[in-house]
């Protein structure tokens, strides 16, 4: 394992481990989770240099399933609590849903991503690399894009340059302090291994927005379909043997399960979404949900 690996991405403390072994529902390869004994920031190992077999053609279209529509309101939500923008960047646009209403809505926005074809074909301006984006930007959105990158600190660095004083960046994140992270451990859905290289603390992200001049200034615990599928896909991962089942159909991914799997995911799934509904909102009141987002304001240096 290369040093930078062995040592917190946030802290530079020695990291300990946490998961020796944690299984990739998709490909079946094992990886390990380390953990930073002072912040709490997760570190998948070891990160494969070339992520692409990991998330094959279909994981930037469909992402969110039927709940998209929904999600996408909650974000613009979001951001209109905070501020009025005219201008846009969402880090990790996927299929450029986000981007789509931001235009809708009148801004100015710009999406950034790995694999940009299919947001580009629905006629959205999207680039590849962060250095390909001029600004400055009203906000700058990373929706669940943070845990993807091999650098963290370096893509906040780069995107807050791009944040005039005053700007906004929103980042939303799954919760490494969850109660659903605590009581799930390995077999928890939101680990995503090794799509997920870093598995975020609220102090781990908290430091690491603050050692790029951004000072968090709100904190949502709660992104219901997010939170909610969440305890019942991790339940459903103690119980069958094929992780994710349930996820796949939902999403329509092309992984081929068992028509028992496939109909005991669906019946035991609805039970278990049934019974994690007010567990859900119990844990979003203790700041301890399964996802959280924080909105940041881009600080004066010189002060």
């Amino acid at each position: 394992m290369p040093d930078d690996q062995r040592r917190c991405h946030v802290c530079d403390r020695d990291l300990e481990v946490v998961f020796p072994e944690v299984r990739d529902p998709q490909t079946g390869h094992l990886f390990g989770i380390l953990r930073c004994p002072e912040c709490g920031l997760g570190h998948t190992t070891p990160q494969p240099d070339d992520l692409g077999p990991y998330y094959g053609p279909m994981y930037h279209r469909g992402r969110h399933g039927f709940t998209e529509h929904l999600c996408v309101r909650r974000r613009m939500r979001f951001v209109r609590a905070i501020t009025c923008p005219r201008s846009a960047l969402d880090f990790g646009c996927g299929d450029g849903s986000f981007i789509a209403a931001a235009a809708t809505a009148g801004w100015h926005a710009i999406g950034v991503e790995m694999q940009p074809e299919h947001a580009r074909s629905k006629g959205l301006t999207v680039v590849a690399r962060i250095e390909d984006t001029t600004g400055p930007f009203d906000v700058i959105t990373l929706w669940h894009s943070l845990e993807h990158v091999h650098s963290p600190r370096a893509v906040l660095a780069a995107l807050s340059e791009r944040l005039p004083v005053g700007g906004f960046l929103f980042v939303a994140v799954p919760n490494g302090e969850s109660v659903q992270a605590r009581v799930f451990g390995s077999s928890w859905f939101h680990l995503d291994v090794p799509r997920h290289l870093f598995h975020f603390t609220p102090p781990a992200l908290n430091r690491l927005l603050a050692r790029c001049s951004l000072k968090v200034v709100r904190r949502w615990d709660l992104e219901l379909e997010l939170d909610l599928f969440g305890w019942t896909q991790s339940t459903l991962n103690r119980i069958i043997q094929t992780p994710n089942v349930l996820f796949d159909v939902l999403t329509r991914r092309r992984r081929r399960h068992r028509p028992f799997e496939i109909g005991t995911s669906v019946l035991l799934g609805a039970a278990a979404t049934v019974a994690a509904a007010p567990v859900v909102a119990f844990t979003a009141a203790l700041s301890r949900g399964a996802v959280m987002i924080f909105a940041a304001e881009k600080q004066d240096v010189k002060q």
